[in-house]
């Protein structure tokens, strides 16, 4: 069964701890996480879930990150990221 994570809206320096023992709970199986309200994305955040993404793939399990706020799409490409990194844009 995946699991589906709501990511908070802001997701700063001060998020990243909450969010990586949130991710910790949710290891070891797939995981989807619901970046719909997302209005704000930290390069400190965005390396935990490129971190999370890259861990879910050695682990085997199915990782998605979806759906996407254009705030946060826009900050994955703005850190240096290409849009479709976590997926497809048609996905949002």
């Amino acid at each position: 069964m995946t699991s589906t994570l709501e990511l908070a809206p802001r997701l700063d320096y001060e998020a990243t701890g909450a969010l990586y023992q949130r991710l910790r709970d949710c290891r070891g199986g797939p995981l989807t996480l619901d970046a719909g309200a997302v209005s704000y994305l930290g390069a400190l955040a965005l390396q935990l879930l490129i971190a999370a993404r890259a861990q879910w793939q050695r682990d085997g399990e199915a990782f998605a990150i979806l759906p996407r706020s254009d705030a946060f799409c826009e900050a994955v490409v703005a850190l240096g990221l290409p849009a479709e990194f976590f997926g497809a844009e048609a996905e949002r």
